[in-house]
């Protein structure tokens, strides 16, 4: 059997040094991700609580295993920031977390989703928050261990800012005294909740671009299709949710949630519940204002059409009236031309009414032309 099939547990042990994951992301855009700090920076906060409130502020992994190892009830919650592979694997050794899980949590760029490796809970989150300057959606990721007494985050960008959720939790110890079931709902508080302000920032932006695609703005088309992309992405993240939190619902009985946990769970999936209707409201809304530019546009180069022709049609009136004009002072001029070579033996070059034959067959010639272009609305 290759060794790549193996738990990492297992060949952490076997190999001198960490082998590639077994996993490769299919996001294109995972080859931009910036390169992970340094280790020692990686271990953003651990902590040691015990009925709610926090005991001991370990500096290391191993410090916080040896705290949680030697309080009875206590619970370990450690924050993670990028780790490395080794810290990844020191955490499964100590928890004994699923092979499959640790690779998601390498690997990263993973959909928003709930499992279950027997004891443990594996969740994985889209963490969003809106951009005001560049008007455009921040996606981050966030990866959650579940035991019986840890919690273990693992944070792929800069949100959430699982700081302020531990700050909040810690001011409710009351609420961490019902285990890591009180510290993943905060998580998914936080996550939902930022979701509201991205979903007013969507909102604006759409607001803007129906107005201006009413108002034929030559840039909305590039704009719709950029913001319609944004739409997908936050529904991509925010849909996963109501199932996940349905998941978590239906496991209440059977792992003794609290009572008062159960409300602040489903008050989240009301939360979700909005956040993912609005989304759908908006991928709906950006393909109606798709169509109506489709047809602004349009109309608006039927319009210049209409008026490209009727100007080439009024130039085309002037250069007929132009040219008749021009064949009309041609016969005089004609006529002039050849009695103006004063041979002597043209004809009635001495006739008395030579001149004025002359003159007259210039008139008749001009009205005779004036009458046929009249008549074929050339004049």
């Amino acid at each position: 059997m290759s060794d790549r099939r193996l738990p990492f547990r297992a060949r952490r042990h076997g190999a001198s040094e960490p082998p590639e994951p077994p996993e490769r992301s299919m996001d294109p855009r995972a080859a931009d991700s910036p390169e992970p700090p340094p280790v020692e920076h990686s271990l953003i906060d651990a902590a040691i609580y015990v009925d709610g409130v926090r005991v001991a502020s370990p500096s290391t992994l191993a410090d916080t295993y040896r705290e949680l190892h030697v309080r009875p009830g206590a619970m370990a919650w450690i924050g993670l920031y990028r780790p490395s592979e080794s810290q990844l694997l020191s955490a499964a050794d100590e928890f004994d977390l699923h092979a499959l899980a640790i690779e998601d949590a390498i690997v990263a760029h993973q959909r928003p989703k709930l499992e279950r490796y027997g004891e443990t809970l594996f969740v994985v989150l889209r963490a969003a928050r809106y951009l005001d300057d560049l008007e455009e959606v921040d996606f981050g990721e966030l990866h959650v261990f579940l035991g019986a007494n840890f919690v273990v985050t693992v944070r792929h960008s800069e949100s959430p800012d699982l700081r302020a959720v531990r700050r909040w939790a810690e001011d409710r110890p009351e609420l961490l005294r019902q285990g890591p079931e009180a510290v993943l709902y905060a998580i998914l508080d936080s996550v939902v909740d930022a979701y509201a302000p991205v979903v007013g920032g969507l909102q604006n932006d759409i607001d803007e671009i129906e107005a201006e695609a009413f108002l034929g703005a030559p840039n909305v088309s590039r704009r719709i299709y950029e913001l319609s992309r944004e739409v997908i992405e936050f529904q991509r993240a925010t849909r996963p949710l109501l199932l996940m939190l349905t998941d978590l619902s239906t496991g209440f009985d059977k792992y003794h949630v609290d009572q008062e946990l159960r409300r602040y769970l489903r008050d989240v999936q009301d939360h979700a519940t909005i956040a993912v209707e609005r989304v759908v409201g908006f991928r709906q809304l950006l393909e109606g204002i798709m169509r109506v530019n489709a047809i602004v546009v349009t109309q608006a180069q039927n319009e210049e059409m209409r008026q490209l022709t009727a100007a080439s049609n009024a130039q085309n009136e002037e250069v007929k009236k132009i040219s008749a004009y021009a064949a009309i002072l041609f016969a005089p001029t004609l006529i002039g031309t050849v009695y103006g070579m004063n041979f002597d033996d043209m004809p009635e070059l001495h006739w008395t009414l030579g001149y004025p034959f002359a003159v007259g067959l210039m008139v008749v010639v001009c009205v005779v032309l004036y009458l046929i272009f009249k008549r074929r609305n050339w004049l």
